[in-house]
């Protein structure tokens, strides 16, 4: 499937910054449930995504029943067999949403976006133009 060279370069840089809240969120809360029996332990692959204890990773969405419109979901999962209190999941998203918030402007300093709650998730909402083509 063709991928426009510079959406590429878009996702990977969305990329890098999701890996950076990963290693936050797990410096902080890593060790805070037990993994799951069958999630490789933090640092054993090289994407943050596929070990440890959280799993959080930008899945674009055209938006088509939401009030923001197209974006990127923040999706966040904690690898572990344990009940997650909802309190708790809710805390952990809140952080990493905001560590997203703070940090956007570092990897994308020329486009206006931000993160915004969007049903149960947050999302990445705003300026996803590749430029002049």
């Amino acid at each position: 499937m063709y991928i426009h060279p510079k959406l590429r370069a878009f996702e990977k840089q969305l990329d890098a910054l999701f890996h950076e809240i990963d290693n936050i969120l797990e410096d902080h809360w890593g060790d805070c449930f037990p993994l799951h029996p069958n999630r490789p332990k933090r640092g054993a692959t090289d994407n943050p995504e596929m070990d440890g204890l959280f799993e959080i990773a930008p899945d674009f969405t055209a938006g088509l029943s939401s009030e923001h419109g197209r974006g990127y979901i923040v999706s966040f999962r904690v690898a572990t067999l344990d009940k997650v209190p909802y309190e708790q999941f809710e805390g952990f998203m809140a952080e990493a949403a905001k560590l997203l918030q703070q940090k956007l402007p570092d990897y994308f300093p020329d486009r206006k976006l931000e993160v915004v709650r969007d049903g149960k998730r947050f999302k990445i909402i705003g300026d996803f133009s590749l430029g002049e083509t």
